[in-house]
C-alpha cells in the first residue's frame, strides 16, 4: 500500500473517532424524541407514557463519584428532581425509559423491564 494512502486512511480514522457520539432517540408516531427535548415535545411526539415516576436524585460532590451525605444534602444542597417515563413500544420491541432532568430529556434507555 502506498504511504500517502496509509496516511489518508489513518487521518480519516482519527477524524471519525473525534466526531461526537450519537445519543439515543425514541421513534414515535409523531417523530423522534431525543436528548435535549422538553417534556412537552416528548408528550407531543410520543403521547402519554404507560407509567411515570418522579424522584429526587442524589447530588454528588464536584469532580467525584461520592454522593453528598443525606444530612447535608437535605439541609444545604437540594436534590435534583428527576422524572422517568416508561413507553411500551409494542410486541417485539424493547420498552423505553425516558429520563428527564430540569425538564429536558437526559437519557433514553431500552430494556425488557423498567429499571
Amino acid at each position: 500500500m502506498n504511504t500517502s494512502v496509509r496516511v489518508c486512511v489513518a487521518a480519516a480514522t482519527v477524524l471519525l473517532l473525534c466526531l461526537p457520539a450519537r445519543a439515543e432517540s425514541l421513534r414515535c408516531a409523531g417523530g423522534l424524541a431525543s436528548e435535549g427535548d422538553s417534556r412537552l415535545a416528548v408528550a407531543f411526539k410520543c403521547g402519554q407514557p404507560l407509567l411515570k415516576d418522579s424522584f429526587c436524585a442524589p447530588v454528588y460532590y464536584a469532580q467525584t463519584l461520592e454522593p453528598v451525605p443525606e444530612v447535608f444534602a437535605s439541609a444545604f444542597v437540594p436534590c435534583q428532581l428527576t422524572d422517568e417515563w416508561l413507553y411500551d413500544r409494542g410486541p417485539g420491541n424493547l420498552m423505553a425509559t425516558v429520563r428527564f432532568r430540569s425538564g429536558t430529556v437526559q437519557s433514553i434507555i431500552y430494556g425488557r423491564v423498567p429499571r
